[in-house]
């Protein structure tokens, strides 16, 4: 894939909304996900630890979880996704807490591989209650996330974070982020999604809240949505319609796997509900000769004196 600038990547954002057109970014867990994303015509391919879990069938808050190394497996995912993706930006997925990690030599290992920017994930603005005030507490907080993503603004790569409540998006905005992902949760539906999230009117509230408290910071940061019950199109439409400002959508599982479950199984049911043609009376008229020697045979056994048997 060709390396993009991140003066040319935000020349084609600016042209995208100018344009009244939504700014599109997708989750690629997989070399023919981000292929045919980029097919489809998206924005932005970002890449991250949960989207290989996700389609290995788990669900995306696996990521979170000590089920690997999140950051090497980013690194491993790009073997297989960058260069299959000809002209779109292609952004890693960052654990910006990793204490394993010196952030500012690794940003610029991604930067180097091609990766054209960054988003923050895992996150640990997932995370809430007391393990998340502790996790705050003992150094591993949402504040390492925000040094991550001024570090990789300071090197010129395209910087999109998730983040989650105003004080998160005026952060963010200070830090220099390009993008800021307006994140509602878990996403809904599907065979994995969450069944506890907030309804999409709630979402278009929070939403705008975020966007609000960014733009205050600065008047040049774009702000899309995600997750929660912001699952297919109609759902991005109906929080477009509610909110001002808005300049797109980021989907992951809404995208990637949504579009996998269904058309796997849309696409097995179409062989499964082929007939087979002539050929199947060649099975029936083996059958019933199988079964013409199964009684012969049976005859045959009947027949058999005992004292032959015992030989």
């Amino acid at each position: 894939m060709p390396f993009l600038d991140r003066k040319t990547m935000l020349r084609r954002l600016r042209a995208r909304v100018a344009a009244r057109e939504p700014i599109i970014g997708a989750g690629a867990g997989t070399g023919i996900s981000a292929k045919f994303a980029e097919r489809g015509g998206v924005d932005l391919i970002i890449i991250y630890n949960s989207g290989r879990f996700r389609m290995a069938g788990r669900g995306s808050l696996a990521g979170l979880l000590p089920y690997g190394d999140a950051n090497a497996i980013v690194t491993d995912m790009a073997r297989e996704v960058l260069p299959v993706v000809k002209d779109v930006a292609v952004l890693a997925g960052v654990c910006g807490t990793d204490p394993f990690r010196i952030m500012p030599a690794f940003l610029k290992q991604l930067k180097a591989m091609g990766f054209d920017g960054v988003q923050n994930f895992p996150t640990v603005g997932l995370i809430d209650g007391t393990f998340r005030a502790n996790l705050e507490e003992t150094g591993m907080g949402y504040g390492l996330e925000v040094d991550m993503i001024r570090e990789a603004r300071a090197l010129d790569m395209l910087t999109c974070p998730y983040v989650f409540d105003p004080d998160t998006a005026r952060d963010m905005a200070k830090a220099g982020a390009d993008v800021l992902v307006a994140h509602l949760g878990l996403t809904t539906k599907g065979s994995i999604g969450a069944k506890t999230a907030l309804t999409l009117d709630e979402s278009a509230a929070r939403v705008q809240a975020m966007h609000d408290a960014a733009r205050k910071v600065r008047k040049d940061v774009f702000v899309i949505c995600h997750g929660g019950p912001i699952a297919e199109p109609e759902d991005v439409a109906y929080v477009l319609e509610r909110t001002q400002g808005i300049d797109g959508f980021f989907g992951a599982s809404s995208i990637e796997r949504f579009a996998t479950e269904v058309g796997i199984e849309e696409q097995a049911r179409r062989f499964r509900n082929l007939t087979l043609g002539r050929q199947s009376a060649v099975g029936s008229r083996q059958s019933k000769a199988t079964g013409r020697a199964s009684a012969v045979g049976s005859r045959q056994s009947k027949g058999t004196s005992p004292r032959r048997a015992a030989r």
